[in-house]
C-alpha cells in the first residue's frame, strides 16, 4: 500500500492497528462514539464489533494517540474493559505510539561523520 491509499494525514510508515475490548457500550452511544472517533485527524479506519465488544482502530501514531481516543470513548459513557489483558495491551500500545512519535522528530547522527567546522584534510 502507498500513502495515497489512506486518508489525509495518515502515512503508511506510521500506521498502527489496535484492537481493544470496551465495556458500557450500548446501542444508543455506539454510533455516536464511532462517528466522533472516525472524524479525528489521523484516523484511517474505525469499527466496533458489538457481539465481542471490541473496537478496531487504525491510525497514524504521529498525529493521534490512544489516550486521545480513550478520552472520546469515555466522553460517550463507555470505557476500556477492566481486565489484565486489555490493560497490558493498552500499556504496550501507548509505549509504541510514543516511540513512533519520538522517532519522527529524532535526527540521526553518526560517529563517522565529519564535524561541521572541520575541513577535509585530503582536499587540496
Amino acid at each position: 500500500m502507498s500513502d495515497l491509499e489512506h486518508r489525509v494525514g495518515v502515512k503508511e510508515a506510521n500506521l498502527v492497528v489496535r484492537n481493544l475490548r470496551l465495556c458500557k457500550v450500548t446501542d444508543e452511544n455506539c454510533d455516536a462514539l464511532i462517528e466522533e472517533i472516525d472524524r479525528l485527524f489521523g484516523i484511517d479506519e474505525v469499527s466496533y464489533n458489538i457481539r465481542e465488544n471490541v473496537i478496531h482502530l487504525a491510525y497514524d501514531a504521529t498525529h493521534l494517540n490512544l489516550e486521545g481516543i480513550e478520552t472520546v470513548i469515555r466522553k460517550h459513557g463507555a470505557d476500556l474493559h477492566n481486565d489484565w489483558w486489555t490493560h497490558t495491551k493498552e500499556s504496550y500500545y501507548q509505549f509504541v505510539d510514543q516511540n513512533i512519535k519520538d522517532n519522527v522528530t529524532h535526527k540521526p547522527w553518526s560517529c563517522h561523520a565529519t564535524p561541521p567546522n572541520r575541513h577535509n584534510k585530503h582536499k587540496e
